[in-house]
């Protein structure tokens, strides 16, 4: 050993006595004692050990923090970065080239150029729409678009050209993140955004909820909400209120409905605040408002804006209650399974239950369920799905009907034969199949004013189409719902109000695929009969209450009574949508 080491360990020894003899003298326990001179030891040894390499370690950290070592550090990161920038630059490019081939069989629209494309021309306006039914004038059935060299898309409006894609089989068929991805923090991986054996599982989960016995059951909750709106309204009407914008009102009826449907909850959210329904509204109008700002797409920008902050705490509020709902029923159906025996459990499942008991007594093939994290996945989708699109169905075919008044006329002469002879004025499950002409104009409303303007898909192989035409793999496709239901070669006429197209003589004729207000195939919307069972219900006891004509926006004044059409996540209206009300009942309609 150096002699310079020894030195160092004789000190070191010295100072460690001095150590332990300070201990004694201020009484520390002996535990503590050991501890401390564990402790050191170990770290001189490990020191002792370093030794010969600790002035190596030394010189080369003086050269590296020197200024020309930083400046070598610094040229050698930047090339780094250079290269790293290049080679995905190159990558993009690369395949920003190999699909502008694949895509060039398709007709394409002006450019601003190779490289930018269709960046910035879609609008979710009134004039995107206009301009989606140019595109449909000029290209008939299908066009390319891309934005930058980053997204390449398939546009689709003509039922020969959408049928292929939504017929195609689940397992190729997934949902794209461009669209979809910001709905995963709030729905997770439910059956709206799961792809694959995932997807089909849950489907199979799924569907005896909306079974149509489950259905006839909801028909009491619908006609409920609708009559707490209705007294809403007659009170505005008495107070002198007649211009109402409808999309108010009806949003918090249809909120209404779902919590009931879905979780038996008595919310009164139509006649006060509900902590859980102002979330969900929140939530809403935030994934609208991020959809605009180009930086808010990528979550690690997004999470740290004010707006970020906000889903999130809006987003804890309605997880909070879809969890707290959940745990509640699993432990009360366990509950049960304990109590009660084979036969009282078999009379209990026939009794009425929810959505969310549905889902959790049921079970796939293997006899397993979905966990408690999947059902409130399902449980939020549905308020999601459901309100909204809903609403937006219920509020145009009430503004259709206001513009039409001989078709007004004829839906509310059907229901008040139907309601002829009866005490009370409930629709019933029996009803829904005697308002012919009512479902007529609600289908018309659909197809004009489609709540989902478009679906996108992706496919995990090519998928051929008419006319020697092929959708690559990897390419999203939109499928317009708006430009199919007005294309020209499918609809004569296609901007006008005309229920008769939906006559059985009419129908016959026109292809399975010109009229998809719920998509069409394997992943079509699993709701669709129960928003149709709402939809029939709500119109019919507001046209036999109400006389309905188009209204004026306050804030437009009486010189503008024209209606601007707003896609967002639903087809809305600009400033709203305004109509007259007349009450054509003075007693009101309690709840029952």
């Amino acid at each position: 050993m150096h002699n310079g080491v020894r030195k160092k360990f004789s000190s070191c020894m010295f100072l460690n006595q001095q150590a332990v003899s300070c201990l004694r003298r201020i009484r520390t326990s002996e535990h503590q004692f050991c501890c401390f001179s564990l402790g050191f030891f170990c770290i001189f040894f490990f020191c002792l050990l370093l030794y010969p390499s600790m002035a190596v370690l030394h010189k080369l950290l003086l050269q590296l923090f020197s200024w020309s070592g930083i400046s070598f550090l610094l040229q050698l990161m930047g090339t780094a970065l250079l290269a790293v920038v290049g080679v995905w630059t190159l990558r993009l490019l690369v395949r920003h080239a190999w699909y502008t081939h694949r895509l060039s069989c398709f007709n394409k629209p002006p450019t601003h150029s190779w490289l930018i494309g269709h960046l910035g021309q879609m609008q979710s306006t009134e004039e995107g729409l206009q301009q989606v039914d140019e595109l449909v004038q000029t290209y008939k059935h299908s066009c390319s678009w891309f934005f930058g060299p980053f997204y390449h898309m398939v546009r689709v409006f003509h039922p020969d050209y959408v049928k292929p894609l939504l017929m195609a089989p689940a397992n190729i068929t997934m949902k794209d993140e461009f669209v979809y991805g910001h709905l995963r923090p709030w729905l997770g991986r439910s059956l709206l955004i799961s792809n694959g054996e995932e997807w089909s599982r849950k489907r199979r989960l799924l569907t005896p909820a909306f079974h149509f016995d489950i259905l006839k059951n909801y028909i009491v909750t619908f006609n409920s909400s609708t009559n707490t709106m209705h007294n809403k309204w007659h009170r505005l009407v008495a107070g002198g209120t007649t211009n109402i914008e409808m999309f108010d009102h009806v949003t918090l009826m249809t909120l209404d409905s779902l919590l009931k449907c879905a979780f038996s909850y008595q919310s009164n959210c139509q006649e006060s605040t509900s902590q859980y329904v102002s979330a969900i509204m929140e939530l809403s109008d935030l994934l609208i408002d991020r959809r605009f700002r180009i930086l808010h797409q990528w979550d690690w920008i997004y999470w740290k804006t004010e707006q970020g902050r906000r889903f999130k705490q809006a987003l804890s509020v309605v997880h909070r209650f879809t969890r707290d709902v959940v745990q509640m029923r699993r432990a009360l159906i366990d509950q049960q399974r304990e109590t009660e025996t084979l036969t009282s459990m078999t009379t209990a499942q026939q009794k009425k239950k929810d959505f969310v008991d549905l889902i959790l007594l049921s079970k796939d093939e293997d006899g397993q369920g979905l966990t408690d994290e999947e059902i409130q996945a399902e449980a939020n989708t549905f308020m999601f799905a459901g309100h909204d699109t809903t609403a937006s169905a219920i509020c145009w075919t009430l503004y259709n009907l206001a513009r039409h008044p001989h078709y007004q006329e004829k839906c509310r002469q059907e229901v008040m034969e139907l309601m002829q002879g009866r005490d009370g004025h409930e629709i019933e499950w029996e009803d829904l199949s005697n308002l012919p002409f009512t479902t007529m104009c609600i289908k018309e409303s659909l197809r004009l004013h489609s709540p989902v303007q478009a679906v996108t898909r992706k496919y995990t192989q090519d998928v051929a189409l008419p006319g020697d035409l092929a959708v690559p793999q990897g390419v999203i496709c939109l499928v317009s719902l708006y430009g199919t239901h007005h294309n020209p070669e499918v609809w004569t006429n296609p901007h006008e109000f005309d229920p008769l197209r939906f006559e059985p003589t009419n129908t016959q004729s026109r292809s399975s695929h010109g009229f998809i207000p719920f998509s069409s195939g394997p992943r079509n919307c699993i709701g669709q009969k129960f928003a149709m069972a709402e939809l029939r219900v709500v119109v019919a006891l507001t046209l036999l209450r109400f006389r309905l004509t188009p209204g004026v926006n306050p804030e437009a004044g009486s010189g503008s009574g024209k209606v601007r059409r707003l896609p967002q996540l639903v087809l809305r209206a600009e400033g709203g949508l305004w109509l007259q009300l007349e009450d054509l009942n003075e007693s009101s309609f309690g709840n029952k």
